[in-house]
């Protein structure tokens, strides 16, 4: 099993247990206004790692599933819902070897991966459509389907080589980010044990900037250190994203930005798409980690069958119960939302709340609960126009930016 896909299992395992936090109020009850006004607008999330989950045997998307069941936060039903038009699907590589065979064993991953998503959307063309642009999203959306845009999470599988950047556009990815939890051949990660090796970007990963801004890639700087950041908005010639972000104000995690960086961001132009992780400590104690440790890691879902899942999913709710985690809530991530629109404004934040790749809290617990951050948002005294930026408008012009500067380029 992927890192990823063991990260999200272990968190969103715990989601319906009793935690540390159950003193804490719950998420307020949605209204009917709110739930219509959010009905009404265009949503995406930036952030989807739930093709990780499209090779598992007996898994489809159009079923409803349980995130205490078999350890997912979407997929069709939810979505709906939740009022979940679209987003981002992750094409995800953790990172590996910086060698000739680390980089042909991640390049062959990543393009499964691609195509593992072209084939659930071709599997469902009544339900799904593939996304390339702002308008093919609002298209699609009127047409009573779900749109599926496609991203990149860590660039390692391009290699040295970067045309591959050009064969991953013609897949149809429109987001990508430079480097994830360690650093790579392009760029320094905030969270690398480490430190840094670029100060940066690496020669090549500049080469990665400007070849990302001639495809009309939005370049996405969530996972990437503090000075990737300011090299991005200095160097990229379009505002950029930070696709699955927090506040470090609310949190003091290297995977957060701070203040400052969520200002230089939104200065440029670009937006902060908030998470659900990175938003308290969360330490385990003895006992569970014991325990945690006597039912062992989830099974290889590449090799096992559907009910082995389940089966240790089964176990992993138990120990959740008799040792519950510490877990963030609904109000915990509303506040890393709103203090990043204290500092950036509703023109600079959206949602990537990094569903299905260990995202998820309490009151927050799939897609489908996704109406309380609207409701949220109108109570805080954010107009309908605001919170339809947040939700769509911001990430569609970026996507429209990018776009527009590689037609601009091509044209000369």
């Amino acid at each position: 099993m992927s890192h990823r896909l063991l990260t999200a299992l272990l968190g969103s395992a715990a989601l319906m247990a009793a935690t540390a936090h159950a003193a804490t109020p719950p998420a307020p009850a949605v209204s009917k206004a709110d739930l219509a006004l959010h009905q009404s607008l265009l949503t995406l999330d930036t952030h989807l790692d739930t093709p990780e989950h499209f090779s598992r045997a007996g898994w489809s998307m159009m079923d409803r599933h349980a995130v205490t069941v078999d350890g997912t936060q979407v997929d069709l039903p939810r979505m709906k819902a939740g009022g979940l038009d679209g987003g981002f699907f992750v094409i995800y590589t953790g990172q590996g070897d910086l060698t000739a065979e680390g980089y042909r064993y991640a390049r062959d991953f990543a393009l499964k991966r691609a195509v593992e998503i072209r084939e659930m959307v071709a599997a469902h063309p009544d339900a799904f459509e593939l996304a390339f642009t702002p308008e093919d999203a609002v298209r699609i959306n009127k047409a009573g389907k779900t749109f599926a845009f496609q991203s990149i999470e860590n660039s390692w599988p391009m290699g040295e080589d970067l045309t591959l950047m050009q064969t991953f556009y013609t897949a149809g990815v429109r987001m990508a980010g430079p480097v994830h939890f360690r650093n790579n051949q392009f760029a320094d990660s905030s969270t690398d044990p480490k430190g840094k090796i670029w100060n940066g970007y690496s020669p090549l990963g500049l080469r990665w900037v400007a070849e990302a801004n001639r495809l009309g890639i939005l370049i996405d700087v969530s996972h990437a250190s503090d000075d990737v950041v300011d090299q991005s908005v200095a160097l990229s010639k379009v505002p950029i994203i930070a696709s699955h972000s927090g506040a470090r104000a609310i949190f003091d995690h290297p995977r957060n930005l701070d203040d400052k960086h969520i200002k230089t961001i939104a200065d440029g132009g670009g937006a902060v798409c908030i998470n659900s992780v990175y938003l308290i400590a969360a330490p385990t104690s003895p006992e569970r980690k014991a325990a945690l440790e006597a039912i062992g890691k989830a099974p290889d879902s590449e090799t096992a069958s559907e009910a082995q899942i389940v089966e240790w999913m089964v176990k992993r709710v138990a120990v959740d119960k008799a040792y519950p985690p510490v877990r963030a809530n609904f109000d915990i991530f509303m506040s890393s939302m709103l203090h990043a629109l204290k500092i950036a404004g509703p023109k600079g934040v959206c949602v990537g709340a990094d569903w299905d790749g260990g995202g998820g809290i309490e009151g927050l617990e799939d897609v489908a609960d996704l109406p309380k951050i609207t409701a949220r948002l109108k109570t805080e005294g954010y107009s309908d126009a605001d919170i339809q930026a947040i939700w769509s408008g911001n990430v569609l012009r970026l996507i429209g930016q990018a776009q527009a500067y590689a037609k601009s380029v091509a044209a000369k």
